[in-house]
């Protein structure tokens, strides 16, 4: 007897094997994050997701793809921290060819494990515009030179401050990476930018690649170190899975638009000033004051000037006036001038991406002006119109004798018979004017020698 007839299970399980053994090994994925535009809330928390769940599914590395001129500062260092406390290498990638790291994204290109980028990119101009807590654009960008430090900008104390900060935070990042800090100090306090090639000519990024897949062939077996610990990266046969803002962080990204922003703060005023003017109307107060809400919970996460949003609300309100009260324009004049002003200054940055367009605060400072003084002026006139409904607009008003007089007695008023009563003698036809009301009674007296259409 056979060893396998002794054990008939034997080909069955070798069949299994076999089977298991030719079925293709499941790709391997990586997610692709792409960060465009200018930096901000949403992208902070898009980021800080992507890699949360990156970790959390035990992807090799995540693809950063930059193409940003820069943006918020508070946004940019959370980004930043949540690179450096990754546990997952993050490989950034300056691309497509026409894209740039410029100001902002320097710092987080420079806080990824692998800094990649693509020819006929460039990155750099990291000098902070620091107005209400941002890291703007930089001023005009010094020519690549050998990667020296510069000398300290002149300016304010506060403003060597801030080059300071920005200079030793960038250069840290450098350090930690193993690139060139001192060209990243130029970056800060000279404005420096540089193309792709120049970047990997000083050391200033790892790489360059000219797609996706000469990045991964590249970055394959590099050795990185993470959050925990030092990891070889295997990047062969890796398929990037591109992964897209779910739609809360869409929503708080246009939300965070500045031109948004202020789009809703003037729609919820403008709401609720025609729900004071038109009492009962409901929805425009309701559609307001959630436009209002939305407007506010916007700003703060914005860098807003408290001075030039006090100045809309001035100018808003000296528009109204200007419908109370006769200045002859100048209320009105005061009021778009406050309005204007106030819109200019209400962002508090120079960042790029972050101002509000100056057609559009053109366009509703003329449209808040006619659609205040006409809303505004619409409603001033009904309260002065003489009384047309209710009880009060009896008084005064011309009707005829039925009956009776002096005494109590009846008149035609209004297509109706009403009681009335007079001291005078009334005869049947005569006119009668309504002098008071008391109840469902009038007080009446005769119209001599007058139609009923006089008054």
């Amino acid at each position: 007897m056979t060893f396998a007839s002794k054990r008939p299970w034997l080909p069955a399980l070798a069949a299994v094997l076999l089977a298991i053994l030719a079925i293709p090994a499941a790709a391997r994925e990586a997610p692709l994050v792409d960060l465009e535009g200018a930096i901000g809330p949403a992208s902070a928390i898009f980021v800080a997701d992507a890699l949360t769940a990156a970790q959390r599914e035990g992807a090799p590395v995540l693809v950063l793809r930059i193409d940003t001129p820069g943006g918020l500062d508070s946004a940019m260092r959370a980004i930043v921290k949540a690179i450096t406390a990754s546990t997952v290498p993050v490989i950034g990638y300056v691309a497509p060819g026409g894209a740039r790291a410029a100001s902002a994204g320097t710092y987080i290109l420079s806080a990824c494990q692998v800094a990649a980028m693509a020819p006929g990119t460039n990155l750099g101009a990291a000098t902070p515009v620091q107005i209400g807590g941002l890291t703007g654009s930089a001023p005009p960008a010094a020519p690549a030179g050998d990667g020296k430090a510069g000398s300290e900008p002149t300016g304010d104390a506060m403003t060597h401050k801030l080059v300071n900060d920005a200079t030793a935070y960038l250069r840290s990042l450098a350090e930690l990476r193993g690139r060139n800090a001192d060209w990243a100090e130029r970056a800060v306090r000279d404005g420096a930018s540089l193309s792709a090639e120049a970047a990997l000519k000083l050391q200033v990024i790892d790489l360059i690649a000219p797609d996706l897949g000469s990045l991964l062939a590249q970055t394959n077996g590099r050795t990185v170190v993470t959050a925990a610990g030092p990891r070889a990266l295997d990047t062969a046969a890796l398929t990037l899975v591109e992964r897209h803002p779910s739609w809360p962080d869409r929503f708080l990204g246009v939300l965070s638009d500045p031109n948004i922003a202020y789009i809703l703060l003037l729609l919820g005023f403008y709401g609720l000033v025609y729900e004071l003017a038109n009492p009962g109307t409901v929805l425009p107060g309701t559609v307001g004051a959630i436009c209002l809400l939305l407007a506010l919970y916007a700003f703060q996460l914005l860098p807003v000037s408290w001075a030039g949003l006090a100045l809309i609300g001035l100018g808003l309100g000296l528009m109204i006036a200007e419908a109370f009260v006769a200045s002859f324009g100048a209320l009105g004049l005061g009021g778009i001038a406050a309005f204007v002003i106030g819109s200019l200054i209400l962002i508090d940055t120079d960042a790029p991406g972050y101002a509000i367009s100056r057609p559009l605060i053109g366009g509703f400072a003329v449209a808040s002006a006619v659609l205040l003084v006409l809303v505004v002026g619409m409603a001033v006139k009904a309260q002065r119109r003489p009384v047309a409904t209710g009880g009060e607009q009896l008084i005064g008003a011309l009707g005829t004798a039925v009956s009776g007089f002096p005494g109590a007695g009846s008149v035609h008023l209004h297509g109706e018979i009403w009681s009335a009563n007079s001291p005078q003698s009334i005869p049947s036809g005569t006119a009668i004017r309504v002098l008071t009301r008391e109840g469902l009674t009038l007080s009446v007296e005769p119209v001599a020698d007058k139609h009923l259409s006089d008054d």
